[in-house]
């Protein structure tokens, strides 16, 4: 496991690409990345992502406990990422935001398809939504709590999206598929270009036997 001044470096990274990829913007968003024992690096209250240093990323640990710092407080979105990380221990990370796209999508009722092409059936096999809850809110924990085993993508209605994945980079990877997916399915559609997907047979078969990824052992428990 990286140690957290090694993810501190990659979250500065990531808060960057999320900006010059279109994946965030302003103050929004907050990301995160499990590092040793039962702790978890995280963006500090109202940081600009683009411009992370080392002090706006604060360590803490799964009781709600922060180390190192007495200068800022972690993210009000603590509890999304408490809940992801409590639930799915082969997580590393957590990336919060509201993609222009992808949160149109969580605004509507509109559904994504997998089915598309090779990253969308890998990162978008399992989306799930998460009603509206107050940002910050433990309500909103409570419902990613509820879905965080079902998905690695949630839709927060009226909110974001919240993607998380067994590192810092296949996480990357699943939000910019998610953005990308949502934006050719609104430009086909005010385009009224008809998109064709592929069957499930051919989705499944791609998941269970092609080798491009081990295929995630979902706990539906």
């Amino acid at each position: 496991m990286p140690n957290a001044s090694d993810i501190r470096k990659e979250l500065q990274h990531t808060g960057k690409y999320m900006m010059q990829y279109g994946l965030a913007w302003g103050n929004a968003g907050n990301i995160s990345a499990r590092s040793e024992g039962d702790r978890y690096v995280i963006t500090a209250s109202g940081t600009f992502l683009g411009e992370l240093d080392e002090t706006d990323l604060i360590e803490c640990d799964m009781s709600g406990a922060v180390y190192g710092t007495e200068r800022k407080v972690p993210s009000k979105e603590t509890p999304m990422h408490r809940a992801v990380y409590e639930n799915r221990p082969e997580i590393g990370a957590v990336l919060h935001a509201s993609p222009f796209y992808s949160t149109l999508v969580a605004c509507s009722d509109i559904e994504i398809p997998s089915n598309w092409f090779v990253e969308t059936m890998y990162y978008l096999e399992k989306v799930e939504r998460v009603p509206y809850y107050h940002p910050g809110s433990e309500a909103l924990g409570e419902g990613v709590r509820e879905k965080a085993k079902h998905a690695n993508i949630l839709l927060l209605e009226n909110h974001g999206v919240l993607v998380y994945d067994t590192s810092i980079r296949e996480a990357r990877m699943a939000l910019q598929t998610l953005e990308m997916a949502c934006r050719m399915l609104v430009e086909s559609q005010s385009a009224g270009i008809p998109m064709k997907g592929l069957s499930r047979d051919t989705e499944m078969d791609f998941l269970e036997k092609s080798d491009y990824k081990p295929r995630r052992n979902w706990n539906l428990s």
